[in-house]
């Protein structure tokens, strides 16, 4: 069955020297029925008509039926939003080697989030990244010039939206 994820976020931003933006990629954990593994990374991006699964030992990683259905972001004067939603396909199974069955959302779900920028000072783009399992508050700079860019206070969010 067809299901999908909403991720959301919004991030301070204590500068706006950098055109900080978000790329247009996530990883995602979902359980993957093709390999009938839980907790698996997913990789996307935007405009992909499939996502990558990382597989494990025996089964090396492969393609998902999976994608990025929506990508929207919105800014104000002193933060920045993001809203996705992760379209993927997902049927039941039980993972043999952690003898538990799959779910639609993974037992532990979290998501990892890419950003970039452009340094004025030394003329070089940058990236960074955001994720749910981190300890927040949490922060990103410059790798050139060391200025603050974000300020992550709240986890990303997933949540399940009905099945279609």
């Amino acid at each position: 069955m067809l299901r999908s994820v909403e991720v959301t976020t919004v991030l301070a931003l204590p500068s706006s020297s950098h055109n900080l933006h978000w790329r247009g990629r996530l990883e995602l954990s979902l359980d993957c029925f093709i390999c009938q593994r839980t907790g698996r990374t997913t990789s996307f991006e935007v405009g992909a008509d499939r996502a990558v699964c990382s597989g494990d030992d025996k089964f090396d990683q492969h393609y998902s039926a999976a994608r990025i259905a929506a990508f929207d972001h919105s800014e104000e004067r002193d933060q920045t939003g993001l809203r996705a939603v992760v379209d993927y396909w997902w049927a039941p199974f039980h993972d043999a080697k952690r003898n538990e069955p799959g779910a639609a959302l993974t037992r532990a779900p979290w998501v990892r989030l890419h950003l970039g920028y452009y340094c004025p000072e030394t003329e070089k783009a940058g990236e960074f990244d955001t994720q749910t399992n981190v300890v927040r508050p949490s922060s990103g700079s410059c790798r050139h010039c060391s200025t603050p860019l974000m300020v992550s206070r709240d986890v990303p969010q997933l949540r399940l939206l009905a099945g279609r």
